[in-house]
Formats: structure tokens, sequence, C-alpha cells
């Protein structure tokens, strides 16, 4: 009889502890939802005026110079509506985290804090490929276009692209925290092995070449300046020819006019 009546007791008290618990998350559960259906709002409010304004300021065409828009052409975004994108998912992020903080702490709300506190890196991340990539684009044009008469323009073009463009991309993944402890090594030995070859090459192999070069070049001024003292003094001579005409026809005249008086 004793043993019942606990037994009835704790079932009691279960359930009063089931109730009491679905009292207190139901507010919490309200709050959740009125953060997130507000948060969505503001996210799709702020992605918007993004997607305007990248628009306004010609984000679309630095991708296109950048050859972005090349890579893009089988999607359905553009790299404009991509950013936009980025930033909507950025801001849920940040809702999610505050939504989940409402039950207090907790392994997602840790989660989602992580992933918030690293997406402004991956924005700057992305925007410095668009950058990059615009800049390596042009530089290889115009590097093209001067060197476009000799048979190796186009190499040399294309290599000063890939330079830039691993440059972006290290930088990028520095920012972004990806894979630093690889990206900074390898961009330390690639611009010690440029150093070393230019120092090598300079001081060793090229002194040789460099010398004759600059001999060629001196020897080339040293003409065109003699050439151009030569022009410079038959230029004044003329000047002075002319003017003594000049004066000679004016005094004829005078003369002549005398002699009419």
């Amino acid at each position: 009889m004793t043993q019942s009546l606990a037994l009835s007791v704790d079932f009691g008290q279960g359930f009063t502890d089931a109730w009491t618990s679905i009292a207190r998350i139901i507010p919490k559960l309200v709050a959740f939802a009125i953060i997130m259906v507000v948060g969505w709002m503001i996210a799709k409010l702020i992605a918007r005026v993004v997607d305007r304004v990248l628009r306004k300021v010609g984000f679309e065409k630095v991708s296109e110079r950048g050859g972005v828009a090349g890579m893009l052409q089988n999607s359905t975004y553009d790299a404009t509506a991509i950013v936009s994108k980025v930033v909507y998912y950025a801001i849920m992020l940040m809702v999610l985290q505050l939504g989940f903080g409402v039950f207090g702490p907790n392994p997602v709300s840790d989660l989602l804090r992580s992933i918030v506190l690293w997406l402004p890196k991956a924005i700057v991340a992305l925007l410095i490929i668009v950058v990059t990539m615009a800049i390596a684009r042009a530089v290889r044009d115009i590097i093209g276009g001067a060197l476009g008469g000799v048979s190796y323009g186009k190499t040399v073009a294309t290599i000063a692209w890939a330079f830039i463009v691993a440059l972006g991309t290290i930088a990028a993944l520095s920012q972004a925290q990806i894979a630093t402890s690889v990206t900074g090594p390898v961009l330390v030995a690639v611009l010690a092995t440029i150093a070393g070859i230019l120092i090598v090459g300079v001081g060793g192999g090229l002194v040789m070449p460099m010398r004759a070069r600059w001999d060629r070049w001196l020897e080339s001024a040293e003409r065109e300046s003699v050439n151009a003292k030569a022009s410079m003094d038959a230029y004044n001579r003329g000047r002075a020819d002319a003017a003594g005409a000049a004066e000679q026809a004016r005094r004829g005249q005078l003369g002549e006019s005398g002699a009419q008086g």
C-alpha cells in the first residue's frame, strides 16, 4: 500500500515537472519565432540594399573586367547577386545565433558565434579575389599590348597575370585564415626564389649581357644627342638667316620709301 502510494506521488510529480518545463519553454519558443521572422525580414531588406548599392557603384563592371562574370555564365547568379546572398546568409546566421541565445548557453550558439565572427573575413577575401582578378587582367592586357610585336609578349603577359592572381589568392586565403600554415611559407618561398633568381642572374650570368646592353644604350644616346645638337644648330642658323633676310627686306623697303619721298 505504501509502495503504490509512493508511485502515485512520483507519477504526479513527473507530470508537474513536465508542465513546468513546457510553461518555461513556450515563451522562449515564441521569442525565438519572433526573432527569426523579424531577422528574416531585415536580412531580406539589407540584401536588396546591398545589391542595389553594388550595382550602382559598378561592382559588376569590376567583376567583368576581372573575368569573374565569364566564369558565372552558366550560373543563375552574377557576382553582385552572389555577394548579396552571402550578406543575406551572414545576417541570417547572426539572427540564428541571437535566436538560440534565448535558450541560454548551448553548443549551437557557440558554433554559430564562431561562424559569424569568421564571415566578415570571408567577405573581405571574396572582394580581394574579385579586385585581384580585375588588376591581373588589366596588367595582362597592358603588357600584351606593349609587347604585342615580339614573340614572347603573350608569355610575359600570362606570367604576370598568373603571378598577380597567385598573390591575390594567397592574400585572400590568409585573410580568411584558411591554410595559413601553408600559404605563408609558400609565399615566402616564392618571393625568396624570385629574389634568388634575380640576384644570381644579375650578379652572375646577366652581368656581361647587361653591360653590353648598357653600352649600346649609351652609344645610341650619344648619337642621338649629337644629332639633336646638330639639328638645333641648323635650326638656330636658319632662324638667324631668316631674321637677317627679313631685316634686309625691311631696310630695303625703308630705302625705297625714302627715295620716293
